[in-house]
């Protein structure tokens, strides 16, 4: 086992989202959409859609909301306009972040993300900036309370399914894997009736930076607040160590 991964910040803002569940459905329809219109409504052989549904599970999206949104998605193929953007660059103190949208209207999303950063006394910056600072893994998180196996069985299962690294923290359970490898890992979990709290691909940094000014702290949680507020904005990455 390691304990290299800081992953309590993502379940921190798994928490947060809790409150807002209105907007993660509204992402993960966004994302069933693009993924139905890129490789069909089959997610036996579309695994962008696969590991989207895994999404929608690990954050209580009902059944039949997942398959609504597919069937809408399977009909309205030629009316789904939205593409992938990803923006990088600086919060205060150097914090790397990374921006992952999904969105109609690319020329409104920059506007508002420049502005996000702007705001919290950051910069956007050009693409590769901060990216390389980053590892991207299919990460699974597994809250202590649901899971009834012993850590050391759950990592068996986890690596002998594939998973490159399993991490424990006092309240959670991290699987990290390869991101060609994380569905077969994920469904792998899944058959043994493990519950996770999130599994998705993501970029998981390979260094975290310590702020210690507290106005660095507000500025940066501005920045980071106004994105998750921001319809357009599927995911935040960042190296900040809260």
């Amino acid at each position: 086992m390691s304990g290299h991964s800081k992953f309590a910040n993502i379940k921190h803002k798994k928490e947060r989202n809790d409150a807002a569940k209105g907007k993660i459905f509204t992402i993960i329809g966004r994302e069933i959409a693009v993924a139905v219109k890129e490789g069909g409504p089959d997610p036996n052989n579309n695994f962008k859609l696969a590991s989207v549904i895994a999404k929608a599970k690990a954050n209580n999206m009902p059944n039949d909301t997942i398959e609504r949104g597919i069937k809408k998605a399977a009909g309205d193929v030629g009316n789904v306009n939205y593409e992938y953007v990803t923006y990088e660059g600086y919060g205060p103190s150097g914090i790397a972040i990374i921006v992952d949208a999904l969105t109609d209207n690319k020329n409104r999303t920059a506007a508002n993300v420049r502005s996000a950063f702007t705001k919290g006394q950051g910069n956007v910056g050009t693409p590769g900036c901060v990216s390389f600072m980053f590892d991207r893994k299919g990460q699974i998180i597994i809250d202590k309370e649901e899971c009834d196996m012993e850590a050391d069985d759950l990592m068996m299962t986890a690596l002998d399914a594939g998973a490159e690294d399993f991490g424990e923290e006092e309240d959670s359970y991290e699987v990290l894997t390869d991101p060609d490898g994380f569905e077969e890992v994920r469904k792998a979990l899944e058959e043994a009736g493990i519950p996770m709290m999130s599994a998705e691909v993501t970029m998981i940094p390979q260094n975290y930076v310590e702020l210690s000014d507290e106005g660095a702290v507000k500025s940066l949680q501005k920045i980071l607040d106004i994105l998750d507020n921001d319809d357009d904005v599927q995911a935040v990455y960042h190296n900040w160590d809260e």
